[in-house]
């Protein structure tokens, strides 16, 4: 097995995480590149699998119009994973609990996880992927790495996302007002300080 390697040992922790995090943008981006062909599911052998009442949905995701086959029941969560292989979005309560999979709805935050995907054919949902790419990142993104605005980094895409959303609502100047309209993204971590911070220098700069 290859060894780990190690950051230099003049890099700062910033500067580690925020190779870190432009890597996984580059990924995430790579991803989203994959999913602007029609997609149907594959199982773990490659060949596709067929879908009892399987209906075909047309999704404008990220700017792009992409043609999918899902179950009329699927959750967008779950067309967005599954079928749109865009996984930025993460799945973590899966009961509209802890904000992880928060996307874009005409420029509104919603939680995928509580929408079926048939309900959005004429509506733009925008995704983490959306946001910002390797070497452009959006501001808001740019932000969190600055402040070191994640640990384990699970809602870090839902809490971006809906920290883009806040940025066009109404929410007073106070990190108590902040707090509060991003009560409904959970960080198991207990990253809210810096999360807040990273908001709040977004707000400033804008």
């Amino acid at each position: 097995m290859p060894e780990a390697k190690t950051p230099p040992q003049d890099s700062s922790r910033r500067s580690f995480l925020g190779h870190i995090g432009v890597s996984g943008l580059a990924a995430i981006t790579s991803v989203s590149a994959q999913a602007q062909a029609p997609t149907k599911p594959t199982g773990a052998d490659g060949r596709e699998v067929a879908i009892d009442g399987g209906v075909s949905s047309s999704l404008a995701v990220n700017g792009r119009r992409l043609e999918l086959m899902i179950d009329p029941r699927c959750t967008l969560l779950d067309a967005l994973r599954e079928s749109a292989l865009l996984t930025g979005t993460k799945k973590g309560c899966d009961h509209g609990q802890c904000g992880a999979c928060t996307v874009l709805i005409n420029g509104r935050r919603v939680n995928s996880c509580l929408t079926l995907a048939l309900m959005h054919d004429s509506d733009e949902v925008t995704t983490i992927e959306g946001l910002g790419a390797p070497g452009k990142l959006h501001p808001m993104q740019a932000a969190f790495l600055e402040h070191d605005g994640y640990q384990c980094g699970y809602c870090t895409s839902g809490q971006i996302v809906s920290a883009v959303a806040l940025m066009e609502e109404p929410c007073g100047p106070s990190d108590a007002d902040v707090k509060e309209l991003m009560s409904g993204n959970i960080c198991r971590c207990g990253a809210y300080p810096n999360i807040v911070a990273a908001i709040q220098a977004v707000r400033r700069r804008a």
